[in-house]
């Protein structure tokens, strides 16, 4: 634990607690410093020490694994003040903190390796990687804190940069399209959500989480109804950030106009920076209000699963982007699975959080590998519509198998053993918090789901469309004959790029290791995070 300083208002930082996002954030001014010095066909060196300086802030959660330190503590005259005994931290490195931690910097660092070809062509290195790390560093910063101050701070830098992101396709319209309703959505979700805050701190006088809980059981009776607005603001603003019904629009055509890397990146990692705030502000923060955001949270899983399935269901297969617009309602169907234990919570006890935190980390694996392999064939297929993975494994066996791998564990069905084993775990939170209607609504969506995943997986292994040949006609006389001209070569598949090709491989690792023992992330579920 962070020491402090006795009777005085000055404080010492344990910067090993808080060095993955630190890390991260240097880093990330480390590469947009080089890139005014690195010459432009050296920029690649961008993207390897980005996707380096990813990797040691994965390496640095090892010595944190224990989960018991905390740092940017109240002092000991501070909390005399505030007639607290116990401490209040603004940064906590729990277990719970350490686990989300690997979500995100393991998702950045798969989209990092997804990035380095992208932006050798097509996108501008420097503000690229800049970007990127700044927004993982404000993700990597948010499931550690601990007051609504720095909460907000953290969201607000994981979602800025993202913005720049979806709109870094210069001169592409669908590009610019994305990012404007993205940033419009987003910053109407953070108006709500600080209109809450202060709601929240004018009936408490407080913005540290514990102190929260403890205070909102005895506010004034003429304060009440402003507590009570204050949290349900506060809960509408990170259903925005969650894009949970009706705040999802911004979704398919975000994740059409943005580069694929950066979809992959806002499908997995936006996400959890969402469900992470929502946790900590429900369940830490709030539960004396449980009887407000339990069937309001509820009420939205239903119809955020209804709405992402039934939209995945309408995607017609020749329609240009079709493959990226039914991952898109796909996300928006996963992210009502994800909600179920939050609001299970309310009705039975915390250790349900682990059912959400043991589904991200199911859906985080297998999303980033379905979006590798969505990038994979972009390459031949711009179009990416659902029709151009017809007979997919007949020219890319590997990478075939591996999407029909993912989407399986989407579905929740064998060989992909975690994705069921998640969907199971989620399902009991519901029936165990006496959610039963909830429960059935869950089953119907699977079932829903199944479709969709089962028709795209088939398409992998259908006869390729052949296309008829040219008929033949008679040459045209000719005076005088031409010189001989080489016959051009017939077209070839282009190699897969090695960072692209080892996202995949790692990703159905991943999954593989997790489908052959599923306690690593179930185990969560089990023994609960907080």
């Amino acid at each position: 634990m962070t020491p402090f300083a006795s009777g005085t208002l000055v404080q010492s930082v344990d910067w090993l607690t808080i060095a993955p996002p630190t890390l991260t954030a240097v880093v990330a001014l480390a590469v947009l410093v080089a890139d005014l010095f690195v010459p432009p066909e050296r920029k690649r060196l961008l993207g390897l020490v980005a996707t380096a300086g990813l990797a040691a802030a994965l390496a640095l959660l090892i010595p944190l694994r224990a989960g018991d330190r905390a740092t940017f503590c109240l002092t000991a005259q501070a909390q005399a003040q505030a007639h607290t005994q116990s401490a209040a931290c603004s940064y906590t490195a729990d277990r719970f903190t350490l686990v989300v931690q690997l979500l995100v910097l393991g998702g950045a660092l798969l989209t990092a390796l997804l990035s380095l070809d992208e932006t050798r062509a097509k996108l501008p290195a420097g503000e690229f990687w800049f970007l990127l790390l700044s927004s993982a560093a404000g993700a990597a910063l948010l499931p550690a804190s601990r007051d609504l101050a720095t909460l907000v701070v953290a969201l607000e830098v994981a979602s800025l940069p993202a913005f720049a992101l979806v709109g870094l396709k210069r001169g592409d319209r669908m590009s610019g399209e994305a990012a404007l309703k993205f940033f419009l959505s987003s910053v109407t979700a953070t108006a709500v959500t600080l209109l809450g805050v202060s709601f929240v701190y004018a009936a408490t006088g407080t913005l540290h989480l514990t102190e929260l809980a403890a205070r909102l059981d005895d506010v004034p009776g003429q304060l009440e109804t402003l507590a009570e607005a204050g949290v349900a603001l506060t809960l509408v603003g990170f259903a925005f950030k969650t894009a949970a019904v009706p705040f999802h629009f911004w979704v398919p055509d975000t994740y059409v106009g943005a580069p694929l890397p950066v979809a992959a990146y806002l499908s997995v990692v936006g996400k959890a920076v969402g469900f992470t705030g929502l946790i900590l502000v429900t369940v830490v923060a709030f539960p004396s209000h449980a009887d407000i955001w339990g069937p309001t949270l509820a009420v939205l899983a239903a119809l955020t699963m209804t709405a992402g399935n039934v939209a995945a269901l309408r995607q017609v297969s020749t329609r240009a982007w079709s493959a990226v617009r039914l991952l898109a309602w796909s996300s928006v169907a996963q992210a009502g699975y994800l909600l179920v234990p939050i609001a299970a919570a309310a009705y039975s006890s915390d250790d349900q959080i682990g059912a959400t935190v043991a589904y991200a980390l199911m859906y985080a694996v297998v999303n980033l590998g379905a979006f590798a392999v969505v990038a994979l064939v972009a390459r031949s297929h711009p179009g990416n519509r659902l029709s151009d993975y017809r007979g997919l494994y007949a020219t890319s066996p590997a990478a075939a198998l591996a999407l029909a791998f993912f989407l399986l564990n989407l579905a929740g069905l064998p060989p992909g053993i975690i994705g069921l084993f998640a969907k199971v775990t989620v399902f009991s939170a519901a029936v165990d918090a006496g959610l039963g209607w909830l429960a059935v609504i869950m089953g119907l969506n699977v079932v829903i789901g199944l479709y969709y995943y089962l028709r795209w997986t088939a398409l992998l292994f259908r006869p390729a469309p052949e296309t008829a040949p040219a008929p033949e006609t008679a040459p045209a006389p000719q005076a005088e004959a031409p010189a001989a001209v080489p016959e051009s070569p017939a077209p070839r598949r282009a190699p897969a790029p090695v960072p692209v090709t080892a996202a995949i491989v790692l990703t159905a690792a991943a999954g593989a290791v997790l489908s052959g023992y599923p306690q690593l992330a179930l185990r969560f579920a089990a023994a609960g995070l907080f």
